[in-house]
């Protein structure tokens, strides 16, 4: 197939890796630094030293026929390729980015007919252009909207699955991220885990996001997350503590403070004065 990718950090290097070596025509669209080292290297480099071949573009041809356009940046990036999204001759669009806001927007700016969104169940990192990258493959595995995306990535080496209801996934999945992020940066940035007490300060942020998305008419989902949370403050607060200590979870948090901050401020802005427990864990 033919394939596009907008944004190849971490996660979109590792789909462009992935689907390029299954024998897909991957074009990868980058800018700055990271352009350079794509148009140096003509390929996704990996820190173990294996390559895909990818082509290699500043902007999308709006007149290629993708067969799918990956559009793995930020939510907060995203306004910046609607407009060449939108007038796009590609077959399907997929979104693929952490957000709580509806996404009837972006369906509506691609057409309901090309519009299909997912989540990948990925943990990657690009050092100096390098990626190191890992797949979940049991359990809570990548989300998509589609079955026949679903296909293409499992070939592909990336387990996918579909959800019915994927605003639901979504909110739910930044009500659980957040607190998570928020003590992945903090980690990070004192090099220490966090103190018992931020702990529970979070785990009341992850519990109040939690009832927001209920609140707002959707369903806490998949099932491992309902089943969190309906677990004590103090044993969420535990998962946290110990989250904060594993040194993949702590280099994680070299992103920085951004994602988690627009999701809280998503969030906040979908119940104004109902979120204090979030907004005091503003990083």
């Amino acid at each position: 197939m033919k394939i596009a990718l907008i944004g190849p950090g971490g996660i979109g290097s590792t789909f462009a890796f992935q689907l390029a070596r299954a024998g897909h025509e991957v074009t990868v669209v980058a800018r700055g630094k990271r352009l350079e080292q794509l148009q140096r290297d003509e390929a996704i480099v990996k820190a173990t030293g294996e390559r895909a071949a990818v082509r290699v573009s500043a902007a999308l041809d709006a007149t290629a026929a993708w067969d799918l356009v990956l559009v793995t940046v930020l939510a907060s990036q995203v306004d910046a390729v609607l407009p060449a999204l939108t007038a796009s001759a590609a077959k399907s669009v997929m979104f693929m980015f952490n957000t709580f806001e509806p996404l009837r927007r972006l369906r509506d700016a691609v057409g309901s007919a090309r519009f299909a969104f997912g989540f990948p169940a990925i943990l990657a990192t690009l050092d100096d252009g390098k990626l190191t990258s890992k797949i979940v493959t049991r359990g809570m595995v990548t989300t998509v909207t589609d079955e026949a995306w679903a296909k293409v990535f499992t070939d592909a080496g990336i387990p996918a699955v579909v959800h019915a209801d994927m605003e639901s996934w979504l909110r739910t999945h930044a009500a659980f991220a957040v607190p998570v992020m928020v003590a992945s940066v903090t980690a990070h940035t004192r090099q220490a885990g966090l103190s018992w007490i931020e702990a529970m300060n979070l785990a009341r942020a992850l519990e109040e996001g939690l009832r927001l998305v209920r609140q707002l008419g959707n369903t806490v989902t998949p099932e491992p997350v309902a089943r969190l949370s309906r677990l004590p403050t103090p044993v969420i607060a535990t998962f946290l503590w110990t989250l904060s200590r594993i040194e993949a979870l702590r280099k994680l948090g070299a992103a920085g403070p951004g994602e988690p901050r627009a999701l809280i401020d998503a969030m906040a802005a979908a119940a104004p004065g109902q979120t204090p427990a979030l907004l005091a864990i503003r990083p």
